[in-house]
């Protein structure tokens, strides 16, 4: 599970992912017709990456003006480490520039600064940011991920569709860790749709993820440095292919 930011017990491994999903097969998300503007929502730096890095890249080449909401600033990703709040959050706006530069991306980012870990107060904030045109792509967590934060700004991402007459999609983080890949019947997989990934876009979704030196490596020598995306963890999101929910 997660609790306050950090993974706890090695959760799914991705083989038994990649077994379950061969399986279901699912259908492929159509990038034929795609959207003048996409609007992407990171509760934290780098959960943009994680979930949707790869069809942001595919979105940016097929000519959508990409713009990604950075809802907090990561700043309690790490407590009690070598770095104090107020320099991650610094430290990790420029990893979510690093990465998106990685991953070809010319997006543009608005950075929200609300509280990390204040899911409470984050759902109306966010609501109150999004103002989006009719068709507009909006790519936010899913509102049943399991970290509170990004369940709240999942709810808030799709109160903010409904509203504006977007397109809502949304992509899991979390769950793949906590989620029981053979038996859990949480997920919604009638709505879930494959992106595959070309090479190219996949090597490029690495190089965007190793952007996040404080989460990959750790931010010092305590064990309160220690990277909240291990290897393990980093395994379910260099897949070919990106899951995400319509």
């Amino acid at each position: 599970m997660v609790s306050g930011g950090l993974i706890e017990g090695a959760g799914t491994g991705e083989e038994q992912w990649l077994s379950h999903l061969a399986r279901l097969d699912l259908p492929v998300l159509s990038l034929t017709d795609p959207p003048p503007r996409a609007v992407v929502v990171a509760p934290h730096p780098d959960d943009e990456i994680l979930g949707v890095g790869g069809l942001l890249a595919l979105l940016a080449a097929a000519g959508t003006v990409v713009e990604v909401v950075a809802v907090t600033d990561g700043e309690a990703s790490n407590p009690g480490g070598s770095l104090a709040p107020e320099r991650l959050a610094r430290v990790r706006r420029q990893e979510t520039r690093a990465a998106l530069g990685a991953l070809g991306v010319p997006a543009q980012v608005a950075h929200l600064h609300l509280p990390d870990g204040g899911a409470a107060a984050l759902e109306q904030p966010v609501l109150d940011a999004l103002h989006l045109e009719p068709g507009t792509w909006l790519i936010g967590p899913w509102s049943q991920d399991g970290h509170p934060d990004h369940d709240a700004v999942g709810r808030a991402c799709a109160t903010t569709a409904a509203r504006d007459g977007a397109r809502p999609l949304t992509y899991p983080v979390w769950a793949w860790h906590w989620a029981a890949a053979a038996t859990d019947p949480c997920l919604p997989w009638p709505r879930a749709r494959q992106v595959p990934l070309p090479a190219r876009v996949r090597a490029a979704k690495a190089g965007a993820l190793a952007a996040f030196d404080t989460q990959v490596r750790g931010t010092g020598p305590l064990a309160a440095d220690a990277p909240v995306l291990p290897p393990q963890v980093l395994a379910r999101f260099a897949r070919p292919y990106e899951v995400v929910f319509t």
